[in-house]
């Protein structure tokens, strides 16, 4: 008997939680830690190490931290309502970079902000196929974190202590 309330009662709660979350806002949650999480790694390393590449085949900091915004910018323009300034660049020096990666984040929130739920379960056509926009906003989460997952091996091998993780 004590299984079963325990049981019923999980079902409840977990009920309920799925009735006060949505994906809106679940993902607006994990996007301004994520923003959070990379901009210190931006800040932690040094202006003359923005350069630094672990290997010749691969992009330097600094051109991981552009290829970031320019998946984010591409994803949110094409696939939600977010208009870009197609005549800005990419920054050269590393506080403006991290404004423009702030800028960049913020930019994205706004428009996941602005967008329906009912929007977010739209197909649309993707290079990989169909796909909805909840597939989108998985794609823009796990495409930061996989480039900030290698930041944190290039701030190592710099001896740099990455910052602690946050994950929600």
């Amino acid at each position: 008997m004590k299984l079963k309330l325990i049981v019923v009662a999980m079902l409840l709660s977990s009920t309920l939680f799925a009735q006060q979350a949505n994906v809106k806002d679940a993902f607006l949650e994990k996007w301004d830690n994520s923003k959070t999480y990379l901009i210190e790694m931006a800040q932690l390393m040094p202006a003359e190490d923005y350069n630094f590449k672990p290997t010749e085949r691969q992009r330097s900091f600094v051109e991981q931290l552009e290829h970031i915004q320019g998946n984010m910018d591409w994803l949110s323009t094409k696939y939600f309502n977010r208009v870009k300034d197609d005549s800005v660049t990419f920054p050269t020096e590393k506080e403006a970079i991290i404004t423009s990666l702030e800028d960049a984040f913020d930019a994205v929130g706004t428009a996941i902000a602005t967008t329906s739920e009912e929007e977010l379960k739209e197909t649309v056509q993707f290079f990989a196929g169909p796909k909805s926009k909840i597939q989108i906003l998985n794609l823009l989460l796990d495409h930061v974190t996989h480039h900030r997952g290698q930041l944190i091996v290039y701030l190592n091998l710099k001896n740099v202590e990455p910052p602690r993780y946050v994950g929600w």
